[in-house]
């Protein structure tokens, strides 16, 4: 199966919103620099594109739903936490965007960062409640993708009885949306185990995460990577690019930055965070950078380098196991081009070579996938 790559839309007209407070951040969509982002991301050939959820963004399925009307082929990760929906309303929601949009629609599942931000939104539960309360959210989701008629399920955090939904999931690809769930826990490993086609996780050194992922794998989940992305035509303008960077953001962004460690209880947020600014070198590989991570948060840590460094780390991250990227960049859609343009080609050829004809045909047209690589 050929890599696949996303793009996170969080930013899209804001190039450095990480670096701000979340309580700074306005939530009111900027349509015009949205709906060139989604266009941009069709253009350069990118799966999807995360619709991030937060109090301080717009709702991501609403989002989804708009800029999935305004495009042709792009599909979209919304976010969902199991404490904001109840499982039969979402269900209901997602299906109906997937009438209008052709099924390009897929699912980021997260049990939440912040208690803080969770009890905003009526939802009290400690870190592991939330995990085992998603777990029946998607038992019940899933049911209903199921068609299996009407559903009943009495479990500690919801009851349905007898809900029944007459708009299916519409899809040319799939009877139910891809699920991804994100984190670093053990928690997430065995929610997305039972659940998920993928798990969202940090990155780390290749030999740091093969014995992790290796039992998943063997599981038949895929595992990928959030990771952002430096790369430049030499590896000197990469290295520079990275370090002019943080040197223009200034210290504000770092105190805003602790200030949220100790208020989250996620296990990916606060251990990256605490390992980038730990560490002696901000260097994990001669690849792999945390020195974003202390001004843009956790999800900054970034491959950087010439396209064919970042191309060979990417192969190098397929050769355990690794078989998706979500990623960012700053700014993201010239970063993006220069993926599209320099790196991804690089990546088609080196999967050709190491694969074998069964791989992506370095030839296809772009955003185009293979038959069944969803199903």
């Amino acid at each position: 199966m050929p890599l696949r790559f996303h793009w996170s839309l969080s930013s899209a007209g804001d190039k450095f919103r990480g670096a701000k407070s979340r309580g700074a951040q306005s939530g009111v969509p900027n349509q015009e620099a949205l709906l060139e982002y989604c266009r941009h991301a069709e253009e350069c050939g990118i799966d999807s594109l995360l619709t991030a959820f937060g109090f301080h963004r717009p709702d991501p399925i609403v989002l989804a739903a708009a800029a999935g009307m305004m495009t042709r082929k792009i599909k979209f990760m919304v976010a969902v936490r199991s404490g904001i929906y109840s499982p039969t309303a979402f269900v209901q929601q997602v299906n109906t965007v997937s009438a209008f949009i052709n099924g390009r629609i897929c699912l980021n599942v997260v049990a939440g960062h912040t208690p803080k931000e969770q009890r905003g939104y009526g939802d009290f539960l400690e870190h592991d409640d939330r995990y085992a309360r998603a777990d029946e959210f998607l038992h019940i989701c899933r049911a209903f993708w199921q068609d299996q008629g009407e559903i009943s399920f009495t479990g500690k955090y919801y009851k349905i009885e007898k809900g029944r939904l007459n708009t299916p999931f519409v899809s040319s690809e799939r009877s139910r949306p891809e699920i991804f769930v994100g984190g670093n826990s053990e928690l997430a490993e065995k929610l997305a185990l039972k659940h998920g086609d993928c798990l969202w996780r940090m990155p780390d050194r290749p030999d740091i995460l093969a014995p992790r992922i290796k039992p998943l794998l063997a599981k038949g989940l895929e595992v990928g990577l959030l990771v952002s992305i430096i790369a430049r035509p030499s590896h000197n303008e990469a290295v520079e690019a990275a370090s002019a960077m943080i040197a223009n953001l200034g210290e504000k962004p770092k105190q805003t930055h602790r200030q949220f460690s100790q208020q989250s209880d996620s296990v990916a947020f606060t251990s990256v965070l605490q390992m980038a600014e730990t560490r002696d070198s901000t260097w994990l590989a001669p690849y792999l950078w945390t020195g974003a991570v202390p001004y843009l948060g956790a999800p900054s840590i970034a491959l950087v380098g010439s396209a064919e460094e970042v191309a060979s780390a990417i192969i190098e991250y397929k050769r355990i196991g690794i078989s998706q990227f979500l990623f960012m960049g700053w700014p993201d859609l010239e970063e993006m081009s220069f993926f599209s343009s320099s790196v991804l080609p690089l990546v088609r050829k080196k999967e050709l070579e190491e694969d074998g004809p069964a791989v992506w045909p370095l030839s296809a047209p772009s955003g185009s996938q293979p038959n069944g690589v969803l199903g």
